[in-house]
């Protein structure tokens, strides 16, 4: 028996009047604010233009949900399309099932989008962006909350996670693998924080290490889950691939310290041209002032002086006298 426990929500839906308010939903819209609000700040500390940030994840948001919808569905599709399941399921996106891994891979396509048509290094973006996307992370697993989902093995540990009976669910306690990824993605987002502001990081090697500590952690927090998935050689499929990922993000700042060593000194070649142009033209100002102050005015340096005769005569009258 539990002296303690986190409890569930009874609902993952709170209605506002005719408006039903997912609270998966409300946790992913949260952590993209989040995200794109702290990657806004350390765009403008590296030089950036504000709102560039926002501007490049109108690309990298729809990418990116696609993309993570896709992931699960693809990894999943016994959910949608085995025998009396209904594939239109597939579609219902706010009832829980966005894989990661897809969504960063295909918010990077629409990130790159949106940095070329900015003429922007998608690098330093996704750099500046990293421990946001880490945070986001941290407030969209609160979603799972909600929907009473992706909890871990039996436990009566003091902080176990209360299940009720639901579809493809049994009552119980559990370990709380949603809490664990969240406080993991807090860590991860201050790791790279205090580490891009201790070595400089650039050239993509903060998103990178964004990316190595994440699978470090999602690694042995998958492990724990007992939700259905494919496995591969015993190891359950997402285990498989933060292993990958984590060599790939690891073997990338590497090759890439060696490579391009050092932070990107223009992040944002528009502002830098405008800021030019500006400090040409307050040049351009301050010269032809300058001038002006040196040439003098013409019309009081042509005038005659009409006080030279009066002193003149002043000796001329004293003589007669």
């Amino acid at each position: 028996m539990n002296l303690a426990s986190i409890p569930s929500p009874s609902t993952g839906v709170i209605e506002l009047g005719p408006i039903p308010l997912r609270g998966y939903a409300f946790c992913i819209i949260i952590g993209v604010f989040v995200a794109v609000w702290i990657g806004n700040k350390r765009w403008v500390a590296r030089g950036g233009k504000a709102g560039t940030v926002a501007d490049i994840a109108v690309w990298a948001v729809p990418f990116g949900l696609v993309g993570g919808r896709l992931y699960h569905v693809i990894t999943d599709y016994q959910l949608y399309f085995s025998d009396g399941q209904n594939w239109v399921d597939a579609f219902k996106i706010w009832e829980g099932g966005l894989g990661i891994w897809g969504a960063i891979a295909l918010g990077a396509v629409g990130a790159w989008i949106g940095c070329r048509r900015r003429g922007i290094p998608l690098p330093a973006w996704a750099d500046a962006l990293a421990p946001g996307i880490a945070i986001a992370q941290a407030i969209g697993r609160w979603g799972n909350w909600f929907n009473q989902e992706l909890y871990g093995k039996p436990t009566d540990l003091p902080w176990a996670l209360e299940i009720s009976e639901g579809p493809n669910r049994v009552a119980g306690t559990y370990h709380p693998t949603f809490l664990y990824e969240s406080l993991w993605c807090i860590g991860v987002a201050l790791l790279v924080i205090w580490a891009d502001r201790r070595f400089k990081l650039g050239h993509g090697r903060a998103f990178a290490l964004y990316v190595a500590a994440y699978c470090a952690g999602r690694g042995w927090i998958e492990y724990m889950r007992v939700d259905e998935a494919h496995h591969v050689l015993g190891l359950r499929l997402n285990v498989w691939t933060a292993i990958i990922v984590f060599a790939l993000a690891v073997a990338y700042i590497v090759i890439s310290a060696k490579l391009r060593p050092g932070r990107e000194e223009i992040v944002e070649p528009e502002k830098d041209a405008a800021e030019a142009v500006k400090d040409a033209e307050k040049k351009d100002d301050a010269d032809a002032a300058d001038a002006t102050e040196k040439d003098g005015d013409p019309l009081k340096k042509d005038t005659p002086a009409k006080d030279t005769p009066a002193k003149d005569a002043a000796p001329e009258a004293a003589d007669k006298s």
